[in-house]
């Protein structure tokens, strides 16, 4: 078993099974993990209210980042300026930095529809378009400009593979996608997200809606996806956070308190928040 926090009163590592899956999690120290993304001193304000406080943090490449912390302490604004999702906001604005392979996406003058296209992201609610299945992964392919049939089809199954969901709906691509069960549509939702080749895929809560059984089908799928792709992932569910992601970083009140790889941050943390806020004491 992973060595527990020591500290007085904390509970015995039964009531916290998942720390048990995060022996030999730590990656090797000696491995230097490309960058993928790197944010300097991001601040961001929804008009006065200064949401996100001096964020800086490495986002590495082909490995999944979760962003733990209570409700409301900026994670999902956090990954929506990653794709300058915010941007849509009325009097919202943002400074710091933003790199992505060294170019600065935050500047005023970035291209972002090419960015959006770069970051693809999967929402905590699975939102298919009213269409059937095969129109719900061709939509980002025919707005990039691609339209012969046999190329569609090509990238379509390609994606619902990618997603896992090939199997399930390649018999019927002509049915709703609304139609599905609640996991296979966030999954769909995965795969239209996929089907334009996005290097970085954002994944806002993405199973918090789903049973127990859809739940592991998605995690499974995060752990075969960051082989093509570089994952951010935001979840409440710090067992989630271990299971499936090689980093962490915890969030608090607009900051970013601590992050490092997972198996580090949940058995030995550094600040006195993290701990509390992992074996339960938090507030």
């Amino acid at each position: 078993m992973a060595q527990a926090i020591e500290t007085p009163g904390r509970p015995d590592a039964p009531g916290f099974p998942f720390l048990a899956g995060l022996a030999g999690r730590d990656p090797d120290p000696e491995a230097k993990d490309a960058i993928k993304i790197r944010v300097i001193d991001l601040h961001f304000f929804y008009g006065r209210n200064h949401a996100l406080k001096g964020i800086t943090l490495d986002i590495p490449e082909h490995k999944v980042t979760a962003l733990i912390g209570p409700s409301g302490c900026g994670k999902s604004t956090f990954i929506r300026c990653l794709n300058r999702m915010n941007d849509v906001i009325e009097g919202s604005r943002m400074t710091g930095k933003i790199l992505l392979d060294g170019e600065d996406i935050a500047l005023p003058a970035a291209d972002v529809v090419n960015l959006r296209r770069k970051v693809g992201m999967v929402f905590q609610k699975a939102n298919p378009f009213p269409k059937s299945i095969f129109e719900n992964v061709a939509y980002g392919l025919r707005v990039n400009g691609i339209r012969g049939k046999a190329r569609l089809a090509e990238m379509i199954e390609r994606s619902l593979r990618r997603a896992a969901l090939w199997d399930e709906v390649k018999d019927d691509l002509r049915k709703p996608g609304t139609s599905l069960s609640g996991g296979q549509q966030q999954r769909l939702c995965i795969a239209r997200a996929l089907a334009v080749e996005p290097e970085v895929v954002l994944m806002d809560e993405p199973s918090s809606a789903l049973d127990p059984i859809a739940t592991a089908k998605i995690e499974d799928l995060i752990h075969s996806l960051k082989e093509l792709y570089t994952i951010v992932i935001v979840t409440h569910n710090m067992q989630q956070a271990a299971r499936v992601s090689d980093f962490t970083g915890f969030f608090y009140l607009g900051e970013l308190v601590e992050e490092g790889p997972t198996q580090k941050l949940f058995t030995k943390p550094v600040r006195k928040q993290t701990e509390d806020y992992i074996t339960g004491r938090f507030g």
